[in-house]
């Protein structure tokens, strides 16, 4: 397994998702669906390290990609000017996404992945709503809720499916990748909802936004490769592609 067989694998996953949810009007509008390929590759990586792959399978992570579709959809609307035509489009587009996935749900008969994603959507929203909320919170109570944003239903889908073992690797590292992408933008002068209370947990403690968040991903990147270097049932190969990405972020990182 090389490079280019991960991001065909993914290539593939994202246009078996983009047919799912395909729509003209929305398409010229808003764009096709917003899509996370870290996201789709960690989902996939318990397929890439030749685990037990079948239609059910497939049909299940297909879901789970419309799911976050549908999310990013959401979270794409602007908190101003949501009345021009595309701001209307991209929630109807959300609405649509979630209508295909509860329609690819219901025909697929598969009561426990209902179930699972119901309680992963449930629970993301609920640390969605948490920025809003009055309450102070600490950085690591920041960082367990942005975990569960970006991982929570891939997890639900990996514990469905009896891949337990994956999670911790996977947990890890979208919090690292969703904490650079926080920590780029600040630096960029744009702050976004989730850096804005982090930053204020950070002053809390007397700390700055760019120390807290360095230290943390520096922690959480020494813990991952331990993790992947100690994690026996992976293939090399995918042990190498999982090292790939930790690498190219910490280079991005130091760039």
């Amino acid at each position: 397994m090389n490079a280019t067989y991960i991001q065909n694998s993914i290539a593939q996953l994202k246009t078996e998702i983009f047919m799912d949810v395909r729509h003209r009007t929305l398409q010229k509008y808003t764009g096709a669906p917003v899509l996370d390929e870290n996201q789709l590759f960690y989902l996939l990586v318990p397929f890439l390290n030749g685990e037990e792959w079948q239609q059910e399978q497939r049909e299940a992570a297909i879901t789970v990609g419309i799911v976050y579709a549908a999310l990013a959809a959401h979270d794409h609307i602007k908190e101003l000017d949501a009345t021009s035509k595309e701001q209307q489009l991209t929630v109807l587009a959300g609405d649509f996404y979630s209508g295909r996935y509860y329609e690819i749900l219901a025909m697929s008969g598969n009561v426990a992945l209902i179930r699972n994603l119901s309680q992963g959507i449930v629970s993301r929203c609920e640390h969605q709503i948490k920025v809003y909320e009055a309450k102070q919170r600490t950085v690591e109570q920041w960082c367990s809720s942005i975990s569960n944003i970006e991982s929570g239903l891939i997890a639900k889908f990996f514990e469905l499916y009896a891949l337990h073992q994956y999670i911790p690797i996977m947990e890890k590292s979208l919090l690292i990748l969703r904490l650079e992408r926080e920590w780029a933008m600040y630096q960029r002068g744009q702050k976004s909802l989730m850096s804005k209370v982090l930053e204020q947990s950070a002053l809390q403690t007397g700390a700055t936004f760019n120390s807290v968040l360095q230290d943390k991903i520096a922690r959480l990147k020494t813990e991952l490769l331990q993790v992947i270097a100690q994690a026996s049932f992976l293939q090399s190969d995918v042990k190498q592609a999982l090292q790939a990405r930790v690498d190219a972020s910490i280079a991005s990182t130091n760039g």
